[in-house]
């Protein structure tokens, strides 16, 4: 058995795809956080983009390094038993079709907190509303996206309602209203243990100090009805 160093950082959404898919797959690991403010030599000699995240596969006495979180999550899933992607090619092709729609609505998130000014953030809400109407459209009864089975288009997509589960906390954003699968999905995804271990137990907490640090319309938000609320 192979043995894995998963490079990190604890609030990364890519990491967490990772993450989960080790645990769903129920191999040990060693977590690795670093400062992505202030990488370490020898990460940037390990990783060609200085992205994180960044997996170490350590097997017959020699080191392999993958890294970007689809390719990962691509190896684990062909090594590791059980396997979370559809046999059928077609229907896997779908799957990773929407893991993309997944990391392209991850990086709306990341414009919806970095947005400065109202008018920003307000376009980026509605593209993220839209791109909610298309996941909707695409679920049935559950619990996950592909039914009974969880699958890795679960694992890409378990960041995004980590995410809102604190951004919720800030405002009504209505970004969940009038999409019940989507709603259903986010709820059974929140507890599912793999989901729930792949961040540290201080996330919400992390996160909201990040948003607030930064110059946006949502830090201004967040200092206003958090401190209220305080």
């Amino acid at each position: 058995m192979p043995r894995f160093r998963l490079i990190s950082f604890p609030l990364c959404p890519y990491v967490q795809r990772a993450a989960i898919l080790l645990l769903e797959k129920g191999v040990p690991f060693e977590r690795v956080d670093i400062d992505l403010a202030a990488k370490p030599d020898w990460f940037l000699k390990l990783s060609p983009l200085g992205k994180v995240p960044v997996l170490v596969v350590e097997e017959d006495g020699r080191e392999t390094v993958l890294f970007e979180s689809a390719v990962i999550a691509e190896y684990l899933d062909e090594v590791l038993e059980p396997r979370l992607h559809p046999a059928d090619p077609l229907e896997k092709a779908r799957h990773r079709a929407w893991i993309e729609f997944a990391s392209a609505t991850l990086a709306d998130v990341a414009g919806f907190y970095s947005s400065a000014d109202e008018s920003a953030f307000e376009q980026k809400r509605e593209a993220l509303a839209a791109k909610f109407n298309r996941v909707e459209e695409q679920l049935g009864q559950g619990p996950f996206f592909a039914g009974t089975s969880f699958c890795l288009v679960d694992a890409a997509f378990a960041p995004v309602f980590r995410y809102f589960a604190v951004f919720d906390r800030i405002g009504d954003f209505g970004l969940f209203d009038g999409r019940p699968r989507l709603q259903a999905w986010g709820r059974n995804l929140a507890v599912r243990p793999s989901v729930g271990r792949a961040v540290p137990s201080d996330y919400e907490q992390r996160l909201t100090a990040f948003v607030q640090r930064k110059q946006s319309h949502l830090a201004s938000l967040a200092s206003s009805n958090l401190g209220r609320a305080a």
